[in-house]
Protein backbone atom coordinates (compact mmCIF):
# COMPACT_ATOMS: atom_id res chain seq x y z
CA UNK A 1 0.00 0.00 0.00
CA UNK A 2 1.49 3.70 -0.81
CA UNK A 3 1.40 6.46 1.13
CA UNK A 4 1.43 9.42 -0.80
CA UNK A 5 3.61 11.85 0.72
CA UNK A 6 4.83 10.02 3.31
CA UNK A 7 7.37 10.13 4.93
CA UNK A 8 7.73 14.15 4.81
CA UNK A 9 10.76 16.20 3.52
CA UNK A 10 13.50 16.47 6.80
CA UNK A 11 10.88 14.51 9.14
CA UNK A 12 11.05 13.73 11.78
CA UNK A 13 10.34 15.85 13.72
CA UNK A 14 7.81 18.44 12.62
CA UNK A 15 7.89 22.01 14.65
CA UNK A 16 5.89 21.97 18.00
CA UNK A 17 5.93 17.97 18.67
CA UNK A 18 5.25 16.43 20.76
CA UNK A 19 4.75 19.48 23.70
CA UNK A 20 7.81 20.51 25.43
CA UNK A 21 7.71 18.54 28.69
CA UNK A 22 5.47 16.09 27.54
CA UNK A 23 7.80 14.00 25.03
CA UNK A 24 7.62 10.84 26.61
CA UNK A 25 3.96 10.84 28.30
CA UNK A 26 1.85 12.09 25.16
CA UNK A 27 -1.50 13.11 25.59
CA UNK A 28 -1.73 13.40 29.52
CA UNK A 29 -2.94 10.71 30.83
CA UNK A 30 -6.81 10.91 32.03
CA UNK A 31 -7.40 13.85 29.80
CA UNK A 32 -8.29 12.35 26.49
CA UNK A 33 -11.93 12.78 25.67
CA UNK A 34 -11.94 10.15 23.00
CA UNK A 35 -12.52 8.63 18.73
CA UNK A 36 -15.05 7.36 16.08
CA UNK A 37 -17.19 7.62 13.43
CA UNK A 38 -19.89 5.48 15.19
CA UNK A 39 -22.37 3.70 14.98
CA UNK A 40 -21.85 3.29 11.02
CA UNK A 41 -24.64 5.15 8.95
CA UNK A 42 -27.59 3.84 8.49
CA UNK A 43 -27.44 1.14 11.36
CA UNK A 44 -30.08 -0.79 12.55
CA UNK A 45 -31.32 -1.08 16.14
CA UNK A 46 -30.81 -3.44 18.37
CA UNK A 47 -33.40 -6.47 18.52
CA UNK A 48 -35.53 -6.88 21.54
CA UNK A 49 -33.79 -7.74 25.12
CA UNK A 50 -33.86 -11.44 25.05
CA UNK A 51 -35.00 -13.22 28.24
CA UNK A 52 -31.71 -14.53 29.44
CA UNK A 53 -30.15 -11.72 31.98
CA UNK A 54 -26.60 -10.61 32.11
CA UNK A 55 -24.16 -12.41 34.19
CA UNK A 56 -24.67 -11.76 38.03
CA UNK A 57 -27.22 -8.70 36.64
CA UNK A 58 -30.75 -9.94 37.86
CA UNK A 59 -31.66 -8.60 34.35
CA UNK A 60 -31.16 -5.31 33.12
CA UNK A 61 -34.11 -2.61 31.54
CA UNK A 62 -33.79 -2.52 28.17
CA UNK A 63 -31.57 0.72 28.00
CA UNK A 64 -31.94 3.61 25.43
CA UNK A 65 -28.15 4.39 23.35
CA UNK A 66 -26.91 4.16 20.22
CA UNK A 67 -28.37 1.53 17.06
CA UNK A 68 -25.43 -1.11 15.89
CA UNK A 69 -24.96 -1.77 12.69
CA UNK A 70 -27.70 -4.46 11.43
CA UNK A 71 -28.45 -5.36 14.73
CA UNK A 72 -26.71 -6.92 17.53
CA UNK A 73 -26.57 -10.80 17.42
CA UNK A 74 -29.63 -12.72 18.65
CA UNK A 75 -27.69 -15.79 19.22
CA UNK A 76 -25.77 -15.76 22.44
CA UNK A 77 -21.58 -14.94 21.89
CA UNK A 78 -19.66 -18.13 21.99
CA UNK A 79 -18.65 -19.90 25.33
CA UNK A 80 -22.39 -20.23 26.54
CA UNK A 81 -22.57 -16.55 28.12
CA UNK A 82 -26.16 -15.15 27.76
CA UNK A 83 -26.78 -12.88 25.16
CA UNK A 84 -25.99 -8.94 25.88
CA UNK A 85 -29.60 -7.61 26.93
CA UNK A 86 -31.19 -5.96 23.62
CA UNK A 87 -32.13 -2.26 23.62
CA UNK A 88 -29.87 0.52 21.90
CA UNK A 89 -27.30 0.81 24.32
CA UNK A 90 -25.57 -0.94 27.42
CA UNK A 91 -27.60 -1.20 30.03
CA UNK A 92 -26.86 -0.98 33.87
CA UNK A 93 -29.04 -3.25 36.47
CA UNK A 94 -31.93 -1.83 37.93
CA UNK A 95 -31.38 -2.04 42.13
CA UNK A 96 -29.87 -0.61 45.23
CA UNK A 97 -26.54 -0.19 46.18
CA UNK A 98 -23.98 -0.55 43.20
CA UNK A 99 -22.89 -1.89 39.88
CA UNK A 100 -22.46 -5.28 40.96
CA UNK A 101 -23.57 -7.34 37.84
CA UNK A 102 -21.16 -4.65 35.40
CA UNK A 103 -17.66 -5.52 37.00
CA UNK A 104 -15.66 -1.20 37.11
CA UNK A 105 -12.44 -1.19 36.08
CA UNK A 106 -9.94 -0.99 38.38
CA UNK A 107 -7.31 2.14 38.51
CA UNK A 108 -4.65 -0.45 38.57
CA UNK A 109 -3.33 -2.73 35.88
CA UNK A 110 -4.73 -5.90 35.66
CA UNK A 111 -3.33 -9.03 33.86
CA UNK A 112 -4.17 -10.41 30.55
CA UNK A 113 -6.50 -13.10 29.39
CA UNK A 114 -9.85 -14.15 29.83
CA UNK A 115 -10.72 -13.77 33.05
CA UNK A 116 -13.13 -11.00 34.17
CA UNK A 117 -12.23 -8.75 37.02
CA UNK A 118 -15.38 -8.42 39.27
CA UNK A 119 -14.80 -5.52 41.27
CA UNK A 120 -17.17 -4.11 43.97
CA UNK A 121 -18.46 -0.25 43.19
CA UNK A 122 -21.08 2.05 43.41
CA UNK A 123 -22.80 3.53 41.15
CA UNK A 124 -20.61 7.09 39.90
CA UNK A 125 -21.25 10.11 42.27
CA UNK A 126 -23.30 7.99 44.67
CA UNK A 127 -25.73 5.03 44.92
CA UNK A 128 -27.69 4.00 41.71
CA UNK A 129 -31.36 5.24 41.42
CA UNK A 130 -33.63 2.41 42.29
CA UNK A 131 -35.11 2.90 38.58
CA UNK A 132 -34.06 5.27 35.93
CA UNK A 133 -36.69 8.05 34.45
CA UNK A 134 -38.90 5.54 31.55
CA UNK A 135 -37.37 2.63 32.61
CA UNK A 136 -33.71 3.71 30.59
CA UNK A 137 -30.48 2.83 32.40
CA UNK A 138 -27.81 4.60 29.78
CA UNK A 139 -24.62 4.35 28.73
CA UNK A 140 -22.40 2.94 31.10
CA UNK A 141 -20.52 5.64 33.00
CA UNK A 142 -16.43 5.61 33.02
CA UNK A 143 -15.74 4.85 37.43
CA UNK A 144 -13.49 8.04 38.45
CA UNK A 145 -10.80 5.08 39.02
CA UNK A 146 -10.30 4.78 35.32
CA UNK A 147 -10.32 7.85 34.08
CA UNK A 148 -7.78 8.41 36.94
CA UNK A 149 -5.40 5.43 36.01
CA UNK A 150 -5.76 5.31 32.17
CA UNK A 151 -3.13 3.24 30.88
CA UNK A 152 -1.60 1.75 28.09
CA UNK A 153 0.29 -1.55 27.00
CA UNK A 154 3.00 0.14 25.23
CA UNK A 155 5.25 1.51 27.67
CA UNK A 156 8.75 2.91 26.98
CA UNK A 157 11.52 0.93 27.20
CA UNK A 158 13.87 0.63 29.92
CA UNK A 159 17.89 0.79 28.85
CA UNK A 160 16.86 2.27 25.58
CA UNK A 161 19.63 2.03 22.75
CA UNK A 162 18.43 3.53 19.36
CA UNK A 163 21.40 2.79 17.76
CA UNK A 164 21.02 -0.85 18.87
CA UNK A 165 17.60 -1.08 17.88
CA UNK A 166 18.41 0.49 14.35
CA UNK A 167 21.34 -1.96 13.47
CA UNK A 168 19.01 -4.55 14.56
CA UNK A 169 16.18 -3.69 11.82
CA UNK A 170 19.12 -2.87 9.62
CA UNK A 171 20.18 -6.65 9.90
CA UNK A 172 16.47 -8.40 9.84
CA UNK A 173 15.82 -6.14 6.49
CA UNK A 174 19.20 -7.13 5.15
CA UNK A 175 20.06 -10.26 2.48
CA UNK A 176 17.89 -12.39 1.68
CA UNK A 177 14.06 -12.66 3.13
CA UNK A 178 12.86 -10.60 6.09
CA UNK A 179 13.40 -11.57 9.58
CA UNK A 180 9.84 -10.30 10.54
CA UNK A 181 9.60 -11.39 14.33
CA UNK A 182 12.88 -9.13 14.93
CA UNK A 183 11.15 -6.39 13.32
CA UNK A 184 7.77 -7.08 15.62
CA UNK A 185 10.13 -7.54 19.33
CA UNK A 186 11.93 -4.25 18.45
CA UNK A 187 8.58 -2.14 16.74
CA UNK A 188 6.29 -3.70 19.97
CA UNK A 189 7.94 -3.02 22.91
CA UNK A 190 9.15 0.72 22.07
CA UNK A 191 7.45 3.91 22.62
CA UNK A 192 6.24 6.32 20.08
CA UNK A 193 8.99 8.83 21.26
CA UNK A 194 11.16 5.89 21.20
CA UNK A 195 10.20 4.96 17.84
CA UNK A 196 11.20 8.17 16.50
CA UNK A 197 14.82 8.16 17.73
CA UNK A 198 15.09 5.04 15.99
CA UNK A 199 14.18 6.65 12.65
CA UNK A 200 16.84 9.29 13.16
CA UNK A 201 19.23 7.02 14.76
CA UNK A 202 19.11 4.68 11.01
CA UNK A 203 19.38 7.89 8.91
CA UNK A 204 22.52 8.79 11.14
CA UNK A 205 24.26 5.11 10.77
CA UNK A 206 23.06 4.17 7.14
CA UNK A 207 22.35 7.32 5.04
CA UNK A 208 18.97 5.64 4.57
CA UNK A 209 15.42 6.33 5.38
CA UNK A 210 13.96 3.37 7.37
CA UNK A 211 10.38 3.88 6.31
CA UNK A 212 11.14 3.68 2.44
CA UNK A 213 13.32 0.18 3.74
CA UNK A 214 10.55 -1.17 5.68
CA UNK A 215 8.15 -0.49 2.87
CA UNK A 216 10.32 -1.84 0.20
CA UNK A 217 10.32 -5.16 2.76
CA UNK A 218 6.74 -5.26 3.93
CA UNK A 219 3.30 -5.13 2.09
CA UNK A 220 -0.63 -4.82 3.14
CA UNK A 221 -1.97 -5.04 6.54
CA UNK A 222 1.48 -5.48 8.08
CA UNK A 223 3.00 -2.59 5.93
CA UNK A 224 0.04 -0.16 7.21
CA UNK A 225 0.26 -1.43 10.85
CA UNK A 226 4.53 -0.76 11.14
CA UNK A 227 3.80 2.55 8.83
CA UNK A 228 0.85 3.86 11.55
CA UNK A 229 3.72 2.98 14.74
CA UNK A 230 6.49 4.80 13.09
CA UNK A 231 4.27 8.02 12.26
CA UNK A 232 4.20 10.45 15.52
CA UNK A 233 0.94 10.11 16.86
CA UNK A 234 -0.41 14.16 15.44
CA UNK A 235 1.21 13.03 12.05
CA UNK A 236 -0.99 9.90 12.21
CA UNK A 237 -4.22 11.98 12.99
CA UNK A 238 -3.64 14.52 10.18
CA UNK A 239 -2.74 11.71 7.49
CA UNK A 240 -6.03 9.78 8.62
CA UNK A 241 -7.53 13.06 8.41
CA UNK A 242 -6.12 13.82 4.83
CA UNK A 243 -6.70 10.29 4.07
CA UNK A 244 -10.52 10.28 4.93
CA UNK A 245 -11.13 12.98 2.42
CA UNK A 246 -9.03 12.74 -0.67
CA UNK A 247 -10.36 10.83 -3.42
CA UNK A 248 -13.84 9.97 -4.42
CA UNK A 249 -16.18 9.96 -1.18
CA UNK A 250 -15.18 10.89 2.23
CA UNK A 251 -14.28 8.30 5.21
CA UNK A 252 -16.98 10.48 7.79
CA UNK A 253 -16.49 7.94 10.37
CA UNK A 254 -12.72 8.49 10.71
CA UNK A 255 -13.31 12.28 10.92
CA UNK A 256 -15.38 11.94 13.78
CA UNK A 257 -13.23 9.44 15.57
CA UNK A 258 -10.29 11.85 15.55
CA UNK A 259 -12.17 15.36 16.19
CA UNK A 260 -14.92 14.52 18.43
CA UNK A 261 -12.59 12.78 20.57
CA UNK A 262 -9.16 14.20 20.93
CA UNK A 263 -8.04 17.30 23.78
CA UNK A 264 -7.90 21.55 22.56
CA UNK A 265 -4.28 20.96 22.71
CA UNK A 266 -4.55 17.67 20.38
CA UNK A 267 -6.77 19.46 17.84
CA UNK A 268 -5.00 22.57 17.55
CA UNK A 269 -1.46 20.44 16.59
CA UNK A 270 -3.53 18.15 14.09
CA UNK A 271 -4.73 21.42 12.33
CA UNK A 272 -1.33 22.80 12.23
CA UNK A 273 0.68 19.28 11.32
CA UNK A 274 -2.07 19.03 8.11
CA UNK A 275 -1.18 22.74 7.35
CA UNK A 276 2.50 22.08 7.49
CA UNK A 277 2.94 18.48 6.24
CA UNK A 278 0.30 18.43 3.42
CA UNK A 279 0.04 22.60 2.56
CA UNK A 280 -3.83 22.34 3.06
CA UNK A 281 -6.56 24.48 5.48
CA UNK A 282 -7.99 21.32 7.40
CA UNK A 283 -11.02 23.74 7.96
CA UNK A 284 -11.51 24.43 4.12
CA UNK A 285 -11.19 20.26 3.55
CA UNK A 286 -13.82 19.93 5.64
CA UNK A 287 -15.83 22.77 4.26
CA UNK A 288 -15.51 21.56 0.59
CA UNK A 289 -16.13 17.46 2.16
CA UNK A 290 -18.90 17.24 4.20
CA UNK A 291 -22.58 19.56 4.13
CA UNK A 292 -25.46 21.10 6.87
CA UNK A 293 -25.64 20.06 10.32
CA UNK A 294 -22.53 17.38 10.09
CA UNK A 295 -20.20 20.20 8.69
CA UNK A 296 -20.60 22.35 11.34
CA UNK A 297 -20.52 20.18 13.97
CA UNK A 298 -16.90 19.27 12.53
CA UNK A 299 -16.18 22.80 11.93
CA UNK A 300 -17.27 23.30 15.60
CA UNK A 301 -14.75 20.03 16.50
CA UNK A 302 -11.52 21.73 14.66
CA UNK A 303 -11.14 24.97 16.15
CA UNK A 304 -10.31 23.06 19.60
CA UNK A 305 -11.81 25.48 21.90
CA UNK A 306 -13.92 22.78 23.96
CA UNK A 307 -13.94 23.87 27.86
CA UNK A 308 -11.58 21.74 29.65
CA UNK A 309 -12.54 22.52 33.31
CA UNK A 310 -12.71 19.58 35.29
CA UNK A 311 -15.41 20.69 37.88
CA UNK A 312 -18.92 20.60 37.61
CA UNK A 313 -21.52 23.01 37.51
CA UNK A 314 -24.61 20.98 38.42
CA UNK A 315 -27.31 24.17 37.88
CA UNK A 316 -25.93 24.37 34.51
CA UNK A 317 -25.82 20.97 33.73
CA UNK A 318 -29.98 21.12 34.70
CA UNK A 319 -30.21 24.01 32.30
CA UNK A 320 -28.54 22.69 29.63
CA UNK A 321 -30.46 19.44 29.72
CA UNK A 322 -33.67 21.62 30.04
CA UNK A 323 -32.37 23.44 26.74
CA UNK A 324 -31.47 20.30 25.24
CA UNK A 325 -35.37 18.67 25.87
CA UNK A 326 -36.78 22.07 24.71
CA UNK A 327 -34.74 21.85 21.60
CA UNK A 328 -35.35 18.35 20.58
CA UNK A 329 -37.99 16.25 22.52
CA UNK A 330 -40.24 19.10 23.41
CA UNK A 331 -40.61 20.97 20.06
CA UNK A 332 -41.68 19.69 16.57
CA UNK A 333 -39.03 19.37 14.60
CA UNK A 334 -34.88 20.08 16.50
CA UNK A 335 -32.95 22.94 16.78
CA UNK A 336 -30.05 21.47 15.97
CA UNK A 337 -27.99 24.48 16.43
CA UNK A 338 -28.50 24.28 20.38
CA UNK A 339 -27.52 20.62 20.45
CA UNK A 340 -24.53 21.64 18.30
CA UNK A 341 -23.53 24.82 20.89
CA UNK A 342 -23.77 22.84 24.03
CA UNK A 343 -22.28 19.26 22.91
CA UNK A 344 -19.51 21.14 21.16
CA UNK A 345 -18.55 23.46 23.90
CA UNK A 346 -18.95 21.87 27.65
CA UNK A 347 -16.65 19.75 29.00
CA UNK A 348 -16.92 15.73 29.25
CA UNK A 349 -17.28 16.24 32.87
CA UNK A 350 -19.88 18.60 32.38
CA UNK A 351 -21.73 16.69 29.44
CA UNK A 352 -21.94 13.40 31.83
CA UNK A 353 -23.35 15.67 34.60
CA UNK A 354 -25.97 17.09 31.57
CA UNK A 355 -26.60 13.20 30.59
CA UNK A 356 -27.46 12.21 34.28
CA UNK A 357 -29.90 15.69 34.77
CA UNK A 358 -31.75 14.69 31.32
CA UNK A 359 -32.93 11.84 32.25
CA UNK A 360 -34.70 13.49 35.16
CA UNK A 361 -35.99 16.10 32.68
CA UNK A 362 -37.21 14.17 29.89
CA UNK A 363 -37.84 10.59 31.48
CA UNK A 364 -35.52 9.20 28.63
CA UNK A 365 -32.17 8.97 28.27
CA UNK A 366 -30.63 11.82 26.09
CA UNK A 367 -28.52 9.53 23.65
CA UNK A 368 -32.19 7.80 22.45
CA UNK A 369 -33.35 11.50 22.15
CA UNK A 370 -30.18 11.90 19.68
CA UNK A 371 -31.14 8.93 18.03
CA UNK A 372 -34.96 10.35 17.34
CA UNK A 373 -33.76 14.16 16.27
CA UNK A 374 -30.79 13.05 14.37
CA UNK A 375 -29.69 10.89 11.42
CA UNK A 376 -26.56 9.90 9.49
CA UNK A 377 -23.35 11.06 10.18
CA UNK A 378 -24.65 14.09 12.54
CA UNK A 379 -26.72 11.40 14.68
CA UNK A 380 -23.26 9.68 14.70
CA UNK A 381 -21.03 12.21 15.71
CA UNK A 382 -23.10 13.64 18.37
CA UNK A 383 -23.15 10.40 19.97
CA UNK A 384 -19.72 9.95 20.05
CA UNK A 385 -19.30 12.92 21.55
CA UNK A 386 -21.36 11.95 24.57
CA UNK A 387 -20.65 8.05 24.66
CA UNK A 388 -17.18 9.40 25.35
CA UNK A 389 -18.16 11.60 28.04
CA UNK A 390 -19.92 8.59 29.75
CA UNK A 391 -17.37 5.84 28.82
CA UNK A 392 -14.64 6.63 26.25
CA UNK A 393 -12.47 3.11 26.68
CA UNK A 394 -16.41 1.10 26.44
CA UNK A 395 -16.89 3.00 23.18
CA UNK A 396 -13.42 2.09 21.80
CA UNK A 397 -14.47 -1.39 22.68
CA UNK A 398 -17.44 -0.97 20.34
CA UNK A 399 -15.14 0.05 17.61
CA UNK A 400 -12.88 -2.83 17.77
CA UNK A 401 -15.52 -5.43 18.25
CA UNK A 402 -17.41 -4.02 15.16
CA UNK A 403 -14.34 -3.06 12.81
CA UNK A 404 -13.91 -7.56 13.15
CA UNK A 405 -17.28 -8.89 13.58
CA UNK A 406 -18.89 -10.42 10.76
CA UNK A 407 -17.44 -10.97 6.83
CA UNK A 408 -13.66 -9.16 6.42
CA UNK A 409 -11.92 -7.25 8.57
CA UNK A 410 -12.29 -3.26 8.64
CA UNK A 411 -8.25 -3.44 8.62
CA UNK A 412 -7.79 0.06 9.02
CA UNK A 413 -10.16 1.24 12.11
CA UNK A 414 -8.25 -2.27 13.97
CA UNK A 415 -4.53 -0.52 12.83
CA UNK A 416 -5.82 3.12 14.00
CA UNK A 417 -7.29 2.21 17.47
CA UNK A 418 -4.96 -0.06 18.41
CA UNK A 419 -2.00 1.99 17.67
CA UNK A 420 -3.56 5.78 19.10
CA UNK A 421 -4.72 3.78 22.31
CA UNK A 422 -1.58 1.84 22.91
CA UNK A 423 0.13 4.03 25.19
CA UNK A 424 -3.63 5.92 26.46
CA UNK A 425 -5.91 3.79 27.64
CA UNK A 426 -5.52 0.10 25.84
CA UNK A 427 -5.85 -1.70 29.27
CA UNK A 428 -8.82 -0.10 30.52
CA UNK A 429 -10.24 -0.99 26.56
CA UNK A 430 -9.29 -4.57 27.03
CA UNK A 431 -11.34 -5.06 30.26
CA UNK A 432 -14.45 -3.25 28.46
CA UNK A 433 -14.18 -5.40 25.73
CA UNK A 434 -13.94 -8.95 27.83
CA UNK A 435 -16.63 -7.36 29.82
CA UNK A 436 -19.32 -6.65 26.84
CA UNK A 437 -18.39 -9.94 24.76
CA UNK A 438 -17.22 -12.54 26.78
CA UNK A 439 -14.21 -12.94 24.94
CA UNK A 440 -10.93 -11.07 25.00
CA UNK A 441 -10.00 -8.72 22.50
CA UNK A 442 -6.59 -10.56 21.86
CA UNK A 443 -8.86 -13.76 21.60
CA UNK A 444 -10.78 -11.68 18.44
CA UNK A 445 -7.74 -10.47 16.62
CA UNK A 446 -6.36 -13.63 16.66
CA UNK A 447 -9.35 -15.22 14.91
CA UNK A 448 -9.39 -12.69 12.44
CA UNK A 449 -5.69 -11.90 11.60
CA UNK A 450 -2.90 -14.03 10.69
CA UNK A 451 0.81 -14.25 9.99
CA UNK A 452 3.00 -11.40 11.40
CA UNK A 453 0.30 -8.38 11.08
CA UNK A 454 -1.50 -10.91 13.91
CA UNK A 455 2.10 -11.53 15.99
CA UNK A 456 2.93 -7.61 15.95
CA UNK A 457 -0.86 -7.02 16.59
CA UNK A 458 -1.10 -9.06 19.76
CA UNK A 459 2.37 -7.88 21.24
CA UNK A 460 0.97 -4.58 21.14
CA UNK A 461 -2.19 -5.37 23.11
CA UNK A 462 -0.15 -7.20 25.13
CA UNK A 463 -1.69 -10.89 24.63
Amino acid sequence: MSYPGYPPAGYPPFPGYPPAGQESSFPPPGQYPYPSGFPPVGGGAYPPAPSSSYPGAGGYPAPGGYPAPGGYPGAPPPGGAPAYPGGQGFGAPPGGAGLSGYPQPPSQSYGVGPAQVPLPGGFPGGQMPSQYPGGQAPYPSQPAAMTQGVQGTVQPAANFDAMRDAEILRKAMKGFGTDEQAIVDVVASRSSDQRQKIKAAFKTMYGKDLIKDLKSELSGNMEELILALFMPSTYYDAWSLRNAMKGAGTQERVLIEILCTRTNQEIREIVRCYQSEFGRDLEKDIRSDTSGHFERLLVSMCQGNRDENQNVNHQLAQEDAQRLYQAGEGRLGTDESCFNMILATRSFPQLKATVEAYSRVANRDLLSSVAREFSGSVESGLKTILQCALNRPAFFAERLYYSMKGAGTDDSTLVRIVVTRSEIDLVQIKQMFSQMYQKTLGTMIASDTSGDYRKLLLAIVGQ
